[in-house]
């Protein structure tokens, strides 16, 4: 599936890092091309943000309502629709996008509630529209070597699983000296229920649950703001219980002074373990009972399809975030592409199979709102 598609972005205009990640994730294969936008909070913002990306000016919206109002009516409408707004905006605009007929990619988390997210994924698949959530962590084409082997029962029966993701860029505050992104994050009308338990620790819960495949049964969760002042959490600790007895220990936070963004996954069987951490992307550690490690890299031999498709460079060339990212769209565009104009459709690529739809996006508001409970009542709490 080669064809290129046109997209629109909204928000990620002048000083937004995530629009611009998102940007060159996306055209780092040249299968999709940015034609329109609402790039800003204020039309005037995002007429400057236009002019510097060099869209049309007709093509430049001052609002993400104009946009889709008067992209609905253009012949050469754009094929999907990138959103990388605050939190508390994904769900309106997310939802007005579905209802014109645009299919979207939604920043994670997808919404406030998992009730929103539900509706959202309820609208997508009533109108036969993609809605996927950019888990952009389960691209690493080593994370989805982990993932076949352990659903291939390379591991055995799951024991036990570590997923820690520790930043410190929140560990000072940031937000009293005016800092943009750390001032909405600490926000709960913007931010919603977590602060580094939505921001990141949903990427660590979607992490385990792409990987092992395994369904929650009970959680107890410790939620704290270390930095005086500050409503929402900037740590979070998790005691996971699954269906079938395996046990779960996640870790995310943004006050761990020395920790730019790390990110380690550790699966443990009855036959075997694996180690996965971002810092050496490129390589994946399994040991077998009684045996020595042996270390899997991408592009090395004997890697399942899943991690073959999802690399770019020939072997012994690194990869990293941004071709972690890419993987996301590249699957996005492929699911896309699959759905024929007549409302049939093809058969889904290997990439278009696993990208994180808004069922995950559902799920992953969905443990916010669990450890939120259970951080609340000092109290394990069921996952049904």
């Amino acid at each position: 599936m080669s064809a290129e598609l046109t997209y629109a972005m909204i928000g990620g205009g002048i000083g937004a890092n995530i629009g611009l990640v998102h940007r060159r994730a996306i055209a780092l294969d040249g299968r999709a091309r940015l034609v329109a936008g609402a790039l800003s909070s204020t039309p005037e913002r995002s007429a400057e943000s236009a002019k510097e990306l060099g869209l049309d000016p007709e093509r430049s919206y001052g609002t993400y309502q104009e946009l889709f109002e008067l992209e609905s009516n253009r012949e050469d409408r754009v094929d999907f629709v990138s959103i990388v707004t605050p939190n508390d905006t994904h769900y309106p605009i997310a939802k007005m996008a579905l209802q014109h007929g645009f299919h979207v990619v939604l920043d994670k988390p997808a919404t406030h509630s998992s009730a929103q997210a539900q509706e959202l994924c309820d609208l997508a698949e009533s109108k036969g529209l993609v809605c996927c959530v950019t888990y952009n962590y389960t691209g690493y084409p080593m994370i989805r070597q982990a993932r076949a082997m352990v659903r291939d029962g390379v591991l055995g029966n799951i024991r036990k699983v570590f997923l820690e993701y520790h930043q410190d860029w929140l560990a000072t505050d940031l937000e009293s000296q005016g800092h943009k992104q750390a001032s909405w994050r600490v926000d709960p009308t913007k931010a919603g229920l977590g602060g580094a338990l939505g921001d990141i620790g949903t990427h660590a819960e979607n992490l385990i649950s792409f990987v092992t495949g395994l369904s929650m049964e009970s959680l107890y969760a410790n939620l704290q703001a270390f930095v005086p002042g500050r409503t929402l959490d900037d740590d979070v600790s998790v005691m996971i219980r699954y269906t079938g007895g395996a046990h779960g220990i996640l870790t995310a936070s943004q006050v761990c002074i020395g920790e730019s963004n790390g990110i380690s996954l550790r699966v443990y069987g009855d036959q075997g373990g694996l180690v996965w951490y971002q810092d050496s992307a490129n390589d994946l550690r399994v040991t077998k009972v009684g045996a020595n490690p042996v270390l899997y890299t991408r592009s090395g031999p004997g890697l399942h399809r899943d991690a073959v498709v999802s690399s770019h460079t020939p072997p012994g060339h690194p990869e990293g975030y941004l071709e972690a990212f890419s993987n996301i769209y590249r699957g996005a565009i492929d699911r896309i592409l699959s759905l024929g104009s007549g409302g049939e459709r093809a058969d889904l690529s290997r990439l278009a199979e696993l990208i994180p739809g808004m069922d995950d996006g559902t799920q992953g508001v969905r443990f916010v709102e669990k450890c939120v409970e259970s951080s609340q009542k000092n109290t394990q709490v069921n996952w049904a």
